[in-house]
């Protein structure tokens, strides 16, 4: 299956996050705290805290954070009461946004969460406005080095959904997202390793935003990503970067 170029935007995204490695830990450590809430402390029979763990390995976030942000979510040790909070909306030219919060004011990150969408050309929609349009799934992109023929094969073998070729040479395998680790560990044990791997909100259709409307996207994603309470921000909108 064929797909759009995907290489300079995910080695942007790469860079990127990897500038904003202190705020990558504390936004780990967040969810690390309400899986263990939501689900107890044992990584084997909690999927998601078992999720945000392995994230925060591959981010080199300390294990002595990762204990202590199980122990609070436990209530072992004493910490803030976070709560879950989901936002949708639309960008420049309607691209569809959605923005994932962790909070413990939950007054204060709305107010937030609107500005940033009105200041920057946005306009913040009711639920499900958006989100219709995106599906709940793992996703792997792989470097064009990559053999597709030994990819596509390993990939199916060990339970992905799908996997996409791009135009650029890259490769993306998609599974769902209760099988998502394991197919990355597997993967991993084939000689496979993934340039960047989560489990997200993958847009079914993408808008693609060149020139004026590009940059203002980038600044609107920006200024919704930069908020202390937001833990990830989803949009169909493709710009050059």
């Amino acid at each position: 299956m064929a797909g759009h170029s995907k290489w300079a935007n995910i080695k942007h995204r790469k860079g990127a996050a990897d500038a904003k490695k202190g705020k990558i830990t504390t936004r780990l450590v967040k969810e690390i705290t309400i899986a263990a809430k939501m689900g107890g402390g044992d990584v084997a029979s909690n999927p998601r805290l078992r999720l945000a763990v392995e994230k925060a390995r591959d981010n080199n976030v300390p294990k002595d954070n990762v204990e202590r942000a199980i122990k609070r979510g436990t209530g072992e040790l004493e910490g803030v009461d976070y709560i879950e909070l989901r936002f949708e909306g639309y960008g420049i030219a309607g691209a569809g946004i959605i923005v994932d919060c962790l909070t413990d004011n939950n007054i204060r990150t709305v107010a937030e969460v609107r500005h940033a969408f009105n200041k920057y050309g946005g306009n913040m929609g009711t639920d499900g406005c958006v989100s219709f349009q995106f599906k709940h799934c793992g996703q792997l992109i792989f470097s064009p080095e990559n053999n597709e023929d030994a990819l596509m094969e390993a990939a199916l073998d060990v339970g992905a959904d799908d996997v996409i070729t791009h135009d650029d040479g890259s490769f993306e395998v998609i599974t769902t997202p209760a099988a998502f680790l394991e197919v990355k560990s597997s993967l991993e044990e084939r000689g496979f390793v993934s340039e960047m791997s989560e489990v997200i909100m993958k847009p079914d259709v993408e808008t693609e935003l060149t020139g004026e409307d590009a940059e203002k996207m980038h600044r609107l994603l920006d200024a919704i990503e930069s908020l202390d309470d937001v833990q990830d921000v989803y949009t169909n909108a493709v710009m050059a970067e």
